[in-house]
């Protein structure tokens, strides 16, 4: 697949259904150096999410039947909201472990949705079997082209707004955020893959040389918790010898708490995981290298302003 033009033609196909989401230049977090952040918690439904949802439906036909998703929270709002828009009926499966706050932003959405017991994996099976007696169209979280080039919209959109750094942090779920900015840097930028120690798909897989299945847990298991990274993302980190490091759950805490406290973002668990791997020192930058963090997703559990 040529990715750079199926991105650049996803960015203008999606543009006019989502937000341009603002970057900043950021001190403090106990760092010896400003840092760049691109605030994509704060696109539609609270994370990246919609830009592989919108691109989906805009560049596929979407059968009588609708669509069905499986989502640990942010990818089944993002679906339920591009559907919503685009006049689409979609059924959204989630795990309990996505939390009410996100299983509340999903029901928003006007979706019909279906909470299952266990983690993500029990819900894409629910979803899958759904597809099957249906017809509906799977939109996948993460390992299909169409989401993983939607994505890719945000690292393009962050270099069209004047993105500086040498290496650029992404945090890793299933793998279709990180995969579509690789695949739109093609090389040109160094990118550091930042896993839970606690839900770490890519990392494993990397040890392995293939996609292997691992435990999920920890604080941002339900944004980051997939149990196998994708086979996309996969091949892009292996082509791009991606670096990959991990970070604890008490590291990821910290982090959250430093985004609220130095930059006043108020973000989920795994909107703060990349960052986590800086204030933490599981990477430590060179002397002189720009650095860049990609903060992904805002949607906390439980919502702090929430009237319940």
């Amino acid at each position: 697949m040529d990715w750079k033009t199926e991105i650049a033609a996803a960015k203008f196909r999606i543009a006019p259904y989502l937000r341009r989401t603002p970057v900043a230049q950021v001190s403090g977090f106990g760092l010896d150096r400003p840092i760049e952040l691109k605030l994509e918690h704060t696109q539609h439904t609270g994370s990246f999410k919609p830009r592989g949802a919108f691109n989906t439906l805009l560049s596929q036909d979407v059968p009588k039947a609708g669509l069905v998703a499986a989502s640990g929270g942010n990818h089944g709002a993002a679906v339920a909201y591009a559907a919503a828009k685009l006049g689409h009926r979609a059924r959204i499966y989630v795990p309990e472990m996505a939390g009410p706050a996100k299983i509340a932003l999903i029901r928003d959405q006007g979706a019909d949705l279906h909470v299952v017991e266990g983690a993500y994996s029990n819900a894409l099976d629910a979803a899958r079997e759904y597809e099957a007696e249906t017809g509906a169209m799977q939109i996948h979280a993460y390992d299909a082209p169409a989401t993983v080039v939607g994505q890719g919209t945000c690292m393009a959109e962050w270099e069209d707004q004047g993105l500086e750094a040498d290496t650029v942090l992404i945090a890793v779920g299933g793998g279709g955020l990180i995969a579509g900015a690789l695949a739109w840097l093609d090389g040109r930028r160094k990118v550091v893959a930042v896993e839970p120690e606690t839900c770490a798909a890519l990392n494993a897989g990397l040890g392995a040389g293939k996609a292997v299945d691992v435990e999920v847990s920890g604080v941002a298991a339900n944004a980051l918790g997939a149990r196998r990274i994708g086979s996309i993302c996969l091949d892009l980190a292996q082509t791009h010898d991606v670096t990959s490091v991990t970070v604890s759950d008490d590291a990821i805490t910290a982090a959250q708490h430093a985004l609220w406290k130095d930059a006043r973002q108020l973000v989920e668990p795994a909107g703060a995981t990349a960052l986590a791997a800086l204030s933490s020192g599981a990477y430590r930058p060179e002397k002189d290298e720009r650095i860049a963090v990609l903060v992904c997703g805002g949607n906390l559990t439980p919502d702090p302003l929430s009237a319940d």
